[in-house]
């Protein structure tokens, strides 16, 4: 019985050991000029890792339209707080700032390999306004 409870200690702290945050700020305006976006348009992830989303600016938050196949979105985070999220799933996820999705303020997560499949369940997300440029832009950036 020792001989299988080390390997599975070992194993779990192993796993966890690896896994990584990154943050990305929700903005009024990036260095760039960008106005009602992310600190990132697109963030390179593996399965395990965690962003956190830091309300930089007020007013913004975190809401998954898209993702793989099978997965269930979250539900939106709160305005003006600070969210985590840890990806499980790998594929392509698709998110937005409820307030100002038609004004653009989109982003993409890829976790783990990028794949046509997961390019293509967030194509055909539903998005208005200015989203609709910017997401046919950051496609075309994949």
């Amino acid at each position: 019985m020792k001989n299988l409870i080390v390997p599975l200690i070992i194993s779990f702290f192993a796993t966890n050991a690896f896994a990584e945050d990154i943050s990305v700020d929700m903005l009024n305006k990036r260095d760039d000029g960008a106005k009602m976006v992310y600190s990132e348009d697109i963030s390179r992830i593996e399965v395990g890792d965690s962003i956190t989303w830091l309300p930089t600016s007020k007013g913004h938050n975190v809401e998954f339209i898209a993702g793989p196949d099978g997965w269930d979105a979250p539900k939106k985070s709160k305005l003006s707080k600070e969210y985590t999220y840890t990806f499980d799933t790998p594929g392509v996820y698709l998110y937005q700032c409820s307030p100002h999705k038609t004004m653009g303020m989109i982003a993409i997560v890829i976790v783990g390999e990028m794949t046509q499949e997961g390019v293509d369940a967030i194509k055909g997300a539903k998005v208005k306004g200015k989203s609709k440029k910017k997401l046919k832009a950051l496609l075309a950036d994949l």
